[in-house]
């Protein structure tokens, strides 16, 4: 079996130059989920936030997560109020890691604490699964045929 490992480049967030982008995720408790996110996926924690405003940044490999408490409107979103999953089955999106060995990486994750929805499953030429992380968002975790090229 391949050992997994994911290295952290020196990506930089927030950018000198061009763009970085990160996936925000609104969370029950930011240190419950940041522990989460560097315990299974090996993320580096880069601010833990304080649950009054300021949210929690998490690197892994080439991507940034941002995790945060909910609350209503501000000043640059009037109308938009943040909130965990009412419903964990019902999903409008989800963080979606492509990996070189699903196999390792679900027997790896899960030993770290990952709670996996099914075991690898191949499904349109790719074989994945999914995880769900604590405030109940799904992972999709995907190995991608041999031959398969992006573009």
């Amino acid at each position: 079996m391949n050992s997994v490992h994911i290295e952290q480049k020196d990506y930089e967030m927030p950018p000198r130059e061009g763009i970085s982008v990160a996936h925000f995720l609104t969370v029950a408790d930011i240190e419950r989920s940041a522990r989460f996110y560097e315990t299974v996926f090996g993320g580096r924690i880069l601010s833990h936030g304080d649950g009054k405003g300021a949210p929690g940044y998490i690197q892994i490999a080439n991507t940034w997560l941002l995790v945060n408490v909910g609350g209503g409107p501000t000043p640059d979103k009037p109308s938009v109020t943040l909130s965990v999953l009412a419903d964990p089955d019902k999903i409008s999106s989800f963080m979606n890691i492509r990996v070189a060995d699903i196999h390792a990486c679900y027997k790896l994750w899960k030993s770290r604490g990952a709670e996996f929805i099914t075991e690898p499953k191949e499904k349109y030429g790719e074989t994945r699964c999914y995880i769900r992380d604590p405030d109940g968002y799904i992972i999709e975790v995907g190995q991608s045929k041999p031959d398969f090229t992006y573009g």
